[in-house]
Formats: structure tokens, C-alpha cells, sequence
């Protein structure tokens, strides 16, 4: 007998009530549900229950063994539902949250192809730029850049990116361009505050050296369109992500500066918790972003 069959039998037992029972739900005799009884408690060296000739109850042992019993066989129900379901077709509540900009720009459209593709889910698309906390503001997947700390999270690339550093024409030919990072402490930086990152803090690195350097400048803000509007207009120079950058430094209204230098990883991801990894709403509405992403990247960022 695997130990699935026992766990099963012995919470049928116990749900029935009596040997008898037992046997005649199992089409067995009742001496071999007895006998199979016994062997379940010789190979786990304890007694599992009290029998008399009408009636069987636990004793502290068979209680725990029970419990764990249900248990177990509740997460192997809901993993093969699980399984199963992430072949079907998506249907349902599914619940998104993305930062401002990148939420209106890119997801939005990403959701309206994936809703008119699976017209079965029912998405509430939540953008913000404060850090959520997925169990406590039920939501079901979150886009975010860079890693999560959180284990209970898994995080699924979806689209490469990197930040960029870059000024207006106007600025740069007033001010100069910066060589160096620590240029940049002699510069008037936009800086943008969001989720807990230090603020006014850049970091920069090229080959093995890596420089955190503590800009200034006289306008902060933690909305990157308001940051962005500011540095096209000539205020100083800002670091914002690739995505939101692109067509503006194609069509030169903005000029990258510093560009021997990498700055941190600001990849895309979709984060969700571990326990919906096998739900089918989440998975395809994952890899329908990836998709997505790919065949309209416009050159900023890349499939992955």
C-alpha cells in the first residue's frame, strides 16, 4: 500500500465510523480492513485507534495522524486542480497593479489584447507607484522593476530594460556634459522618489568599479511623467528607465550622457505569490505580456 492509499483509507475509516462500514463502502470483508488497520499501525509503530466490536475512536496518536492525514490530501486535491486547470482556457477575476507611467503606457494596451483574447477574465488593472504588499492588497499580479526581496514572491522576467542618464540639449549646452559621476555632484539633478530606494542616491558602475553618488538639485518629485516633463524642459539631468526614455532621444529632444557607464538593472517583471503559480489566469496573462512585449518593444526594451 503507498502511503497516499493509507492516508486515504484511514480518513475513510474514520469518516465512516466503524469497520464494518468501511468494508462495505470499500467492497472489502471486514477482517481485511482489520488486517489492513493493523499493518498501517505496525509500520508506523503506534496505535492509531481504539476498536470495540460497534465502534472506533482515536487516540492522541490516530488524531494527529488524522490531521495531518486531511491535511495532505487537501494540497494533492488542490495541486491536481491546480494542474489540471492551468491546461484550460483563463476565466475569472484576475487583479494587476503597475507603476503609473508604465501601467497607462504599456499595460494598459497589453490588458485590453489580452481581455478581447480571453474574453472570460475580468481584469481590474490598479496603478500606483507606492510599494503594495500583494497578500494584504489582494492583488493577484503586480509589474515591477528590478528584483523583489519577499520569498513568498516568485518574480518573472518579462522584458529586459536599463535606466538611463540624459539632460536636454538646452541644459547640456549651458552646463556641460558630465565625464565622470562625480560630475554629476556639480550638476542640477532631477531626482525622482519611488518606493523605498535611497533617495538622491545614483548609482554607477564601469568594468569592476562602482560609484553611489548623492545628487542635488532643486526640483524632486515621485511622479517620473512630472520628472520627465522637467528634463525636457531643461531644468537638469535625470535618470528614468529605457521605456520611458526612447522616443525622446531618438528624436534628440533629449541627449544620454554618461553612456560608458552602467547603471542598475531595471528589468520587468511580473510578481505574483508562490501559491497562484499553477493558476491559469496568471500564467497566461504572464506569458500574453511577454508576447506582447516582444512584438511591440519599439527598440527600447527586449524580449526575454
Amino acid at each position: 500500500m503507498n502511503p497516499v492509499s493509507e492516508l486515504a483509507f484511514f480518513s475513510q475509516l474514520v469518516r465512516l465510523g466503524s469497520l464494518a462500514a468501511t468494508a462495505r463502502e470499500l467492497n472489502l470483508t471486514p477482517p481485511a480492513v482489520s488486517k489492513r488497520l493493523a499493518q498501517l499501525e505496525q509500520r508506523l509503530g503506534v496505535r492509531l485507534l481504539n476498536r470495540t466490536t460497534r465502534s472506533i475512536s482515536l487516540t492522541a496518536e490516530g488524531e494527529l495522524y488524522l490531521d495531518s492525514a486531511q491535511r495532505i490530501l487537501r494540497e494533492i486535491e488542490e495541486m491536481e486542480r491546480q494542474v489540471s486547470s492551468s491546461r484550460a482556457l483563463p476565466k475569472g477575476l484576475l487583479r494587476v497593479n503597475a507603476p503609473l507611467g508604465f501601467g497607462r503606457t504599456h499595460v494598459c494596451p497589453a490588458i485590453s489584447s489580452f481581455v478581447r483574447r480571453y474574453p472570460e477574465v475580468d481584469v481590474q488593472l490598479h496603478l500606483s507607484d507606492r510599494p503594495i504588499n500583494l497578500p494584504d492588497d489582494a492583488i493577484d499580479v503586480a509589474i515591477r522593476f528590478g528584483d523583489l526581496p519577499d520569498s513568498r514572491l516568485i518574480a518573472r522576467k518579462i522584458a529586459a530594460n536599463r535606466r538611463k542618464l540624459c539632460a536636454a540639449p538646452s541644459y547640456l549646452a549651458t552646463h556641460g556634459h558630465p565625464l565622470t559621476p562625480k560630475d554629476l555632484m556639480q550638476h542640477n539633478c532631477i531626482v525622482l522618489r519611488q518606493n523605498d530606494s535611497a533617495f538622491g542616491v545614483w548609482r554607477l558602475s564601469r568594468g569592476k568599479q562602482s560609484e553611489a553618488i548623492k545628487v542635488r538639485g532643486n526640483l524632486s518629485t515621485n511622479d517620473g511623467e512630472v520628472a520627465l516633463n522637467w528634463a525636457l524642459e531643461g531644468h537638469g539631468i535625470l535618470m528614468r528607465a529605457e521605456w520611458n526614455l526612447a522616443n525622446h532621444l531618438s528624436n534628440g529632444r533629449l541627449v544620454e550622457v554618461l553612456t560608458d557607464y552602467e547603471t542598475p538593472p531595471a528589468d520587468i517583471y511580473a510578481v505574483y505569490l508562490e501559491r497562484l503559480n499553477l493558476s491559469a489566469k496568471v500564467s497566461f496573462f504572464i506569458e500574453h505580456l511577454r508576447e506582447f512585449f516582444s512584438l511591440n518593444s519599439d527598440g527600447f526594451y527586449a524580449s526575454v
